[in-house]
């Protein structure tokens, strides 16, 4: 029977890739999130600045009353390289508003409905407010880059435990 040669060297090195390999690529995850949140901040539009400032990332769950970007699963590597990327917090809690718009809609309080929804008495009605997507668009434009860099991270942390550095 053929045994191979240096097995026991090469469980050592895929024994320290996990901890190599997590702390690089929760390297780049965080540089990815900061170029997301970079540019939806660019993308966003202002009045107050409310909204522009609680756009941001964190380990782990987002601030309440935020809408979620993107979030990492919790991978092989563990539940601590969950990034989620979020807009709106207390203050902002318009984020969603913002980002898809709103129906035209009552602006009545308890303005009597039918059961189709349509205003039948009193009120004063809403035109709607149109869509300023900062959000997503900013996601789409920065999900390859994030996808290749955190490839890359996992490539060089892999060929620096097998060099054995």
């Amino acid at each position: 029977m053929a045994s191979l040669l240096g097995l026991a060297k090469l469980e050592k090195k895929l024994q320290r890739l996990p901890d190599v390999t997590r702390t690089q690529i929760k390297a780049a995850i965080e540089a990815s999130a900061e170029d997301i949140v970079r540019l939806a901040k660019s993308l966003v539009p202002v009045r107050a600045g409310e909204l522009r400032d609680s756009i941001g990332w964190t380990w782990g769950a987002p601030p309440r009353g935020s809408i979620t970007l993107a979030k990492s699963a919790a991978s092989l590597l563990g539940k601590d390289l969950t990034v989620t990327v979020f807009a709106g917090d207390d203050k902002a809690f318009y984020a969603r508003w913002v980002e898809f718009g709103t129906a035209p809609h009552s602006l009545a309080k308890g303005a009597d409905r039918s059961s189709k929804g349509k205003r039948i008495s009193g009120g004063r009605q809403h035109p709607g407010a149109k869509s300023h997507p900062f959000f997503f668009p900013a996601w789409r434009a920065s999900k390859k880059g994030a996808k290749s860099r955190i490839r890359k991270a996992t490539r060089a942390a892999a060929k620096k435990v097998a060099a054995g550095n």
